[in-house]
């Protein structure tokens, strides 16, 4: 064999199988027999791959970003919580891609690519943008009869009833969209990256088109415990954008401010995760002590 010749994977895998000892191969065979197989979807990105899991944690983030936002979060929560992100088109694997510009699209493809993973109890987080594509899939799946989520996590959305009080964005210059961005709480550095910039702005743009253009269709309200956050020193989401989502909650519904800008969940994670924690437990989601991932 060549120094250049390409061993195929599935060989290099079965080589590696076949070092393993006798009771190693026996328990990579149970695993194997007691999971069954889940079809590979680029639209999600899993995390952690805890046997120990008894609820599934879906994430969305908000725009510009890539699933890849959520990658820390293994080390704050319990092993039993399964994490899981959304990877749209147009960042981090799919850079490749044209970035969906409408809500629609967004969902039919994340209702696809969720349902093979629906046989645990499941929750959704949503930031931003994330909120607003959370919320409309948990409707999708009700209104499709699947399983629904049992917790809706929302953070730095206003209630989707509510009219859009600012301006469109994603048509402006790029000067005059970086002074949005940066009054918002991005940092100075990342605006000033001349060519993170070129690589980020023409889906911040398709994402934040996806956002102006969404239009509300009112729906009975959602039947899961519903968890709002919201930052204290965001400029674009107050309060009283936030309380609004009571409506969209048949069910127990709470609202908590967090110190920091739109971004707070990178600035406040470990207090944002001691309240998703402190719900799962709540809802027998998770077992309260349990042990963070490794």
């Amino acid at each position: 064999m060549t120094a250049n010749t390409t061993i195929p994977e599935s060989t290099q895998l079965q080589e590696r199988i076949t070092r393993l000892t006798a009771d190693k191969r026996a328990q990579l065979l149970t695993r194997l027999r007691a999971e069954p197989a889940r079809p590979e979807s680029p639209w999600l990105v899993r995390f952690s791959r805890s046997d120990a899991a008894t609820v599934r944690l879906f994430c969305f983030s908000y725009a510009g970003s890539g699933a890849s936002i959520f990658r820390g979060w293994t080390d704050g929560l319990p092993a039993d919580v399964d994490v899981w992100a959304a990877q749209l088109p147009g960042r981090e694997t799919r850079v490749g891609e044209q970035p969906v510009r409408r809500m629609t699209p967004v969902i039919d493809a994340l209702e696809a690519a969720i349902r093979p993973q629906l046989d645990l109890p499941y929750v959704f987080f949503g930031h931003s943008m994330g909120a607003l594509v959370a919320f409309e899939l948990a409707r999708r799946l009700r209104a499709a009869g699947l399983p629904e989520p049992a917790h809706l996590f929302l953070a730095a959305f206003r209630a989707p009833q509510l009219a859009n009080p600012n301006i469109k964005i994603y048509h402006l210059p790029d000067e005059v969209l970086k002074t949005v961005l940066l009054k918002e709480g991005t940092p100075q550095q990342v605006l000033e990256n001349d060519e993170l910039m070129r690589a980020l702005l023409p889906t911040l743009r398709a994402d934040f088109e996806l956002c102006d253009t969404y239009q509300y269709a009112a729906e009975p309200p959602l039947r899961m415990p519903v968890s709002v956050f919201g930052g204290h020193q965001d400029v674009r989401v107050g309060r009283s954008d936030l309380e609004p989502w009571r409506d969209q909650a048949a069910g127990p519904f709470r609202l908590a401010m967090i110190p920091g800008s739109h971004f707070f969940l990178h600035s406040a994670q470990d207090l944002l995760l001691t309240e998703l924690v402190s719900d799962l437990g709540a809802a027998s989601l998770i077992t309260e002590g349990t042990e963070v991932h490794d």
